[in-house]
């Protein structure tokens, strides 16, 4: 059976780069991770995922991407894939975009740029205890 998958989406490569590092290093081999660089790219994995039959259990989203705002991205997926755990991580978003996706994405937390380690090991950890 595959593993459970984390998603990543950022336009920023530095920063799935250190999201990849922090989430291998704190979970090891328990999940698959994948990244994406903006909503687009990730709509798309995350549909071919789904017709794999793999199934993703958490997306942390940037907000300020082109093209589509990481709230936008996180409502639609919440309209298609209720159960996945929403997370976003941003420096820039405003409180409305904040709490847009809390009421319409049931956004899980959304972590400030620049985050510790321990704050987003532990927000992934109670997202996934949904899953448990």
């Amino acid at each position: 059976m595959p593993k459970p998958i984390i998603l990543c989406v950022d336009d920023e490569k530095v920063i799935l780069e250190r999201l990849r590092r922090e989430l291998r290093t704190e979970f090891g081999k328990a999940y698959s991770y994948e990244f994406a660089e903006d909503a687009e790219e990730a709509m798309e994995l995350i549909e071919e995922l789904e017709e794999e039959n793999e199934e993703i259990i958490v997306i942390v989203s940037d907000w300020l991407m082109p093209g589509k705002k990481g709230d936008e991205f996180l409502i639609d997926v919440h309209n298609r894939y209720p159960n996945i755990v929403k997370i976003m991580l941003t420096g820039q978003a405003d409180d409305e975009a904040v709490e847009r996706a809390e009421k319409q994405a049931n956004l899980h937390y959304c972590l400030r740029k620049p985050w510790s380690h321990e704050t987003l090991v532990e927000t992934i950890k109670s997202g996934l205890e949904k899953f448990a």
